[in-house]
């Protein structure tokens, strides 16, 4: 069973995450299914946007069992950036450490992935500075 199984209710997610992981697996640059950047929204996009991001980690494109897999889910990967804030916002320095530590190499895997919850606590100016890092 895939990780990706685990996500419910996202009829139309399911299969444009199914279809970046594999274009992801199979390094293709030539294909339009995998983006540099990904925006979830909406109910369970925490947990939608942990396993898309165990799909990328694992070798196998999820399969749910392996190393990197399971320390995905937990948000224990090395090339895993998980950021969840208890403050009220995040400010720019905040999202200055996280942009200088997202362009490190990935050690383990293909990707750096990187999660941030909550971005609508970002600072006007902590989200210009992420977006401008995007680009």
């Amino acid at each position: 069973m895939s990780v990706l199984d685990s996500i419910q209710n996202q009829k139309q997610a399911l299969p444009i995450l199914r279809a970046a992981a594999e274009a992801a697996a199979n390094d293709s640059s030539e294909s339009q299914e995998m983006t540099h950047a990904w925006l979830f929204t909406g109910f369970g996009r925490e947990h939608a946007a942990l396993v898309f991001a165990a799909s990328l980690l694992c070798k196998s494109r999820g399969c749910g069992i392996c190393d990197e897999c399971t320390t995905a889910m937990a948000g224990s990967h090395g090339d895993l950036e998980l950021v969840r804030t208890d403050g009220l916002s995040i400010k720019i320095d905040d999202v200055r450490e996280l942009v200088q530590r997202a362009s490190w190499s990935p050690s383990t895997s293909n990707y750096r992935v990187v999660i941030l919850e909550s971005a609508e606590r970002l600072t006007d100016s902590a989200a210009n500075a992420l977006l401008k890092a995007i680009e």
